[in-house]
């Protein structure tokens, strides 16, 4: 489940039989026609089309940032804008939002995101995939591990469902839904590796 488009996602990792959820679940794709495109979202395509266009105007003269379009949002990245140009950024995408309501402003790690303005998120598309994979059963525990502000959707959406839980990668500098964290990606990478290990044992 990734900020990510799925193409995008998708090549990156390379792997044939993993669910891919890209542009934050609104675009899935999987084994044997397992396949989701956010109906609602898809009428909106026109309006992110057209606030691309304009965030491409404002934004292009400020050094270290650009926008980056995904099917379902456009990325206004910032990661190597000087400080100063901040607030200049943040009112560029504010002023097009507001000129596009049917869009919405979500944060990231250095990034600003306009996406459609529909009740749809990554925890949304992980409750999805539960169902849709026949994994809604009290026996089936959901593991979501993420490091980015959008991951607490779905920690949120484990949470308040049981269902499962989250586990934030990095020690928290906000109030989080996940109910664990590891420190780095290599705690990461050992406790699936354990897990994995616990799981052949079974």
């Amino acid at each position: 489940v990734s900020g990510r488009d799925l193409a995008d996602v998708r090549h990156m990792v390379g792997l044939d039989q993993l669910v891919y959820a890209g542009s934050h679940g609104f675009d899935i794709s999987g084994p044997g026609g397992l396949a989701l495109e956010h109906e609602e979202a898809q009428r909106d395509l026109p309006e992110l089309d057209a606030a691309e266009r304009k965030l491409h105007e404002r934004i292009a003269a400020i050094d270290g940032a650009f926008v980056e379009r995904k099917r379902f949002a456009i990325a206004v990245h910032y990661r190597l804008a000087a400080e100063r140009d901040m607030p200049e950024i943040e009112r560029a995408v504010d002023d097009v939002r507001r000129e596009h309501p049917r869009l919405r402003t979500k944060g990231g790690k250095k990034i600003f995101e306009l996406q459609p303005d529909v009740q749809w998120d990554k925890g949304r598309a992980v409750l999805w995939l539960r169902e849709a994979l026949g994994l809604d059963r009290p026996q089936v525990l959901t593991i979501y591990i993420g490091d980015d502000v959008t991951d607490e959707d779905a920690f949120r959406a484990l949470a308040e469902t049981t269902a499962g839980f989250g586990i934030v990668v990095g020690e928290p500098t906000a109030p989080t839904s996940a109910q664990f964290f590891l420190r780095n990606c290599e705690e990461a990478r050992q406790f699936l590796a354990a897990l994995l290990e616990l799981l052949k044992s079974e």
